[in-house]
């Protein structure tokens, strides 16, 4: 599976657990370390565990291996690297105090909405 498509499964895995503020940053042209960065928000960390479960074992399934992960410890911020997509799962007040969007400026960002939102509030039309 190539990087974009990778980074696709992954922001829908990311809105099945109900995460949010879902970004993706596309470093393709800045880093040699990774394609794309995907960001997102959970309230609590028991929802920060069960989005980065689900990504991990979905995506294990079919058969992508996350090549590194850190900070599952404490669910604060946890980071799945699957080398050319790397994923940051943070806690609501881990991601305003890290910033992480803020240090990668330069790079195309992309606000990433959640389909299933979209199709249950359409757009108000005017009368």
């Amino acid at each position: 599976m190539d990087s974009k498509k990778l980074s696709k499964k992954i922001t829908e895995l990311i809105f099945e657990k109900k995460g949010y503020d879902v970004v993706l940053l596309n470093l393709s042209k800045h880093s040699s370390f990774a394609d794309y960065f995907i960001i997102c928000s959970a309230d609590s960390t028991t929802q920060v565990k069960a989005i980065t479960d689900e990504i991990d074992k979905k995506l294990k399934d079919k058969g992508i291996r996350c090549w590194h992960k850190e900070g599952y410890q404490t669910l604060s911020w946890v980071l799945l690297d699957y080398v050319d997509v790397v994923v940051h799962v943070f806690k609501k007040d881990a991601r305003e105090y890290y910033n992480l969007e803020r240090l990668w400026g330069d790079v195309p960002i992309k606000k990433i909405a959640d389909p299933k939102l979209e199709k249950t509030n359409p757009k108000k039309v005017k009368t």
